[in-house]
């Protein structure tokens, strides 16, 4: 794997160390670790700056699809493959000891995500389902079912409430988090359905497809069009009203 330089597009630092494809990456917060998985099985934790591993965990995939730091980066989730069923592992991010085995799904897992507060695990598999998971328990929250083959992404919106998957089947699908309901009706696309992103406001989703097509989805509509507006605000967020003197001289 390697790190370029955006602007003069040259390779800055190479990370080595991985026998077989990388299927994902991802950084630490300061931007000093990136985290990896790959076809070998394991997860492998580089030094951004010198390329040197900090960190190799035998994870007993047979594959990792993803590996993702927890928000507080304590630790790391892998996703993948397993003759055991252990589809999803939690490790120490500083020993690469193994925590938890989260049990719930039937066969591998292909994505993960964590929510901003690290209270919840999210999962999509090849079993077509998505799973929440409380991440002091590790016990299953919530099973969201809907999609027809592999969940190939999930992404959180910005506030932390909507989900978005996308799938084999050829739909993008949005989710109430809280109690694992579907927003609206499945988005439909011509072919399968690889990624998916929300812009930075929450307001839209992108997604792409095997196709050769990219698309853009007005999230807010969706959501107002089901009645849940709500969804759209911080979960903090309380309605105040102004009170001016003169009404309140009225009230008392």
């Amino acid at each position: 794997m390697k790190l370029w330089d955006i602007d003069a597009s040259k390779i800055i630092v190479k990370w080595t160390g991985h026998r077989d494809i990388i299927t994902s990456v991802c950084w630490n917060r300061d931007g000093g670790r990136i985290l990896g998985g790959s076809y070998d099985g394991t997860a492998m934790v580089w030094d951004a700056e010198s390329g040197n591993t900090i960190l190799a965990i035998k994870t007993g995939h047979g594959t990792v699809y993803s590996a993702i730091y927890s928000p507080d980066e304590t630790m790391i989730a892998s996703g993948g493959g397993s003759r055991e069923h252990e589809f999803i592992k939690i490790w120490d991010a500083n020993t690469g000891k193994l925590i938890a085995k989260p049990e719930g799904h039937t066969l591998g897992v292909y994505c993960l995500a964590w929510t901003a507060d690290g209270k919840t695990l999210i999962s999509g598999s090849f079993d077509c389902s998505i799973r929440t998971w409380n991440t002091t328990t590790w016990q299953q929250i919530n099973v969201f079912t809907g999609h027809t083959e592999i969940v190939r992404g999930i992404a959180l919106s910005p506030n932390g409430r909507i989900l978005a998957s996308v799938s084999w089947d050829g739909t993008a699908r949005l989710w109430n988090l809280e109690n694992g309901q579907p927003i609206g009706t499945p988005l439909q696309h011509p072919d399968f359905v690889h990624c998916v992103s929300f812009s930075m406001d929450g307001k839209l989703l992108t997604t792409g497809c095997s196709a050769g097509n990219s698309y853009s989805w007005d999230i807010a509509a969706i959501v107002r069009e089901a009645g849940l507006d709500e969804l759209l605000l911080s979960p903090n967020v309380s309605c105040h009203f102004l009170i001016s003197p003169s009404q309140l001289n009225t009230l008392s």
